[in-house]
């Protein structure tokens, strides 16, 4: 995680790379620079190298061997985390690297980011989120030409510019020389590798073509590593932001459950037969938004790894979990005038389970057979228990479910596509919850139907518990 001499200006105009002989580089490949203008910057040098090697034979069998192996395992690697660290290990017998380092080029093009480095020492001083603009830097030449750029001597280089922060930065680590390498992608600059040295001349043309040599396969591993990274950050700030809002609606809206009741209710005075349908409606929807937050806020604690079992002992499934369920569905089911049924075995043992997550899926079941069931029809919610796992089965009355559409169940916001049910609301994550909570338990949930007569959704949880707890990881 490098941003290596990211500079201003000279105090005279733009930085110029000095004309130096060949014999610079100790290299027998003459060196080319990008421009040939008079320059009192002689530490630093930007190298117009072809973009491949000429021939494998530059390197010696070792150098050939680990490139080898760089280049075969370079693309498992899982995160950018894990590639820089694979990297960093794989060098040291061919690259002098006290550090790697990779940053990114954001911002339509006008800044670099750092965004994660590997060091033989600590503390590193140039974190992960360091960011410069690259407006009049000499890594803005690196990025427009696709050439590298060796810094011979960070302190030298850091007198002749005292403005850059970032080498005061690397020079604060001990950092004493520095080598730059555009990561290449379809032939563009998507970012800058990093190599660090805490001693002045650590690097040669050579190292530059050690580079070039697995530039094309770094190239898009590291491009791959990043749009996972992107990806599970645009996640995590979408689920953030869902939960934010889900908390932040649920109160008022409560509040207007609230006033609905006391004024259905004739707390505040008579109303006509009209205003209590009208009442009716309003609380209709207002259940409905309050249980949509439910779902979004059991949903945002899931994707934010705040899921966590916490099991207890002893726990009586029928009055801990199995009945407030019922309870809180209960108005639902009075309004669509359906009969809850409850059967729960004579002798029903404690149990091992966390049951207010339990409840959570104990309410998502009962509710969804409310929503999805028949007018007038019947909800039945059962126990059961064998000596090695306790179970759930809630049954409804209803259109059910063709058996093509099951594997549709329990994936997050996957909704069955049939004509009865796109008539219902719904947003397909109560059940994907429901899983990721049966999950934490060890257990699995099921469903099955038959299309126009009923359907039935379960879950088991193995006794005792294979895990005595944890959080969630899908």
């Amino acid at each position: 995680m490098l941003i290596s001499a990211v500079t201003s200006s000279c105090a005279s105009g733009r930085e110029v790379a000095p004309a130096v002989p060949s014999e610079a580089s100790g290299s027998t490949h003459p060196l080319r620079y990008t421009s040939g203008m008079p320059s009192s910057d002689a530490t630093l040098r930007y190298l117009d190298l072809p973009l491949q090697p000429d021939a494998p034979t530059d390197f010696s069998p070792d150098e050939q061997r680990i490139l080898g192996l760089i280049n075969q395992k370079i693309a498992a690697q899982q995160s950018l985390e894990q590639l820089v660290d694979f990297l960093f290990e794989s060098v040291q017998p061919i690259v002098t690297a006290d550090r790697v380092g990779v940053s990114f080029v954001e911002e339509q093009g006008g800044r670099l980011v750092a965004h994660y480095a590997r060091a033989h020492y600590e503390p590193l001083i140039l974190k992960k989120g360091y960011a410069e603009d690259l407006a009049g830097s000499s890594l803005e030449r690196v990025i427009a030409s696709g050439r590298p750029r060796i810094i011979d001597d960070l302190e030298r280089y850091l007198a002749d510019h005292p403005t850059s922060a970032s080498t005061k930065l690397l020079v604060r680590e001990g950092v004493r020389s520095s080598m730059t390498c555009p990561l290449l992608v379809d032939g563009r600059v998507a970012g800058l590798l990093f190599f660090s040295a805490r001693r002045p001349h650590a690097y040669t043309e050579h190292h530059v073509r050690l580079h070039q040599a697995m530039a094309e396969r770094l190239g898009q591993a590291v491009e791959k590593a990043r749009r996972i990274e992107e990806l599970a950050q645009a996640n995590q700030a979408y689920f953030e932001m869902l939960g934010f809002v889900s908390h932040e609606l649920k109160s008022p809206l409560a509040s207007i459950v609230m006033d609905i009741t006391v004024l259905d209710r004739g707390y505040l005075g008579d109303l006509s037969a009209e205003q209590r349908e009208r009442l009716g409606r309003m609380k209709i929807r207002a259940d409905f938004l309050l249980n949509l937050i439910r779902e979004y806020l059991d949903l945002a604690r899931i994707e934010g790894g705040e899921l966590t079992i916490r099991p207890q002992a002893d726990v009586d499934v029928a009055t801990a979990i199995v009945d407030p369920a019922c309870e809180i569905v209960v108005p639902q089911v009075a309004e669509k005038g359906m009969r809850l049924e409850r059967h729960n075995p004579d002798r029903l043992s404690p149990v091992t389970c966390d049951p207010d997550l339990l409840k959570i899926v104990a309410v998502n079941f009962l509710g969804n057979a409310v929503k999805y069931g028949r007018e007038g029809g019947l909800v039945r919610a059962s126990v059961e228990q064998t000596a090695d796992r306790i179970s759930l089965i809630v049954w409804n009355e209803g259109p059910g479910f063709p058996a093509s559409q099951r594997g549709r169940l329990f994936r997050k916001f996957s909704r069955l596509d049939t004509a009865e049910l796109r008539k219902r609301k719904g947003t397909g994550v109560g059940l994907y919850t429901s899983w990721r909570i049966v999950r934490l338990h060890g257990g699995r949930v099921d469903a099955a139907s038959q299309e126009g007569e009923w359907a039935e959704f379960r879950f088991d949880i193995p006794q005792p518990l294979a895990a005595a707890g944890g959080s969630d990881a899908a």
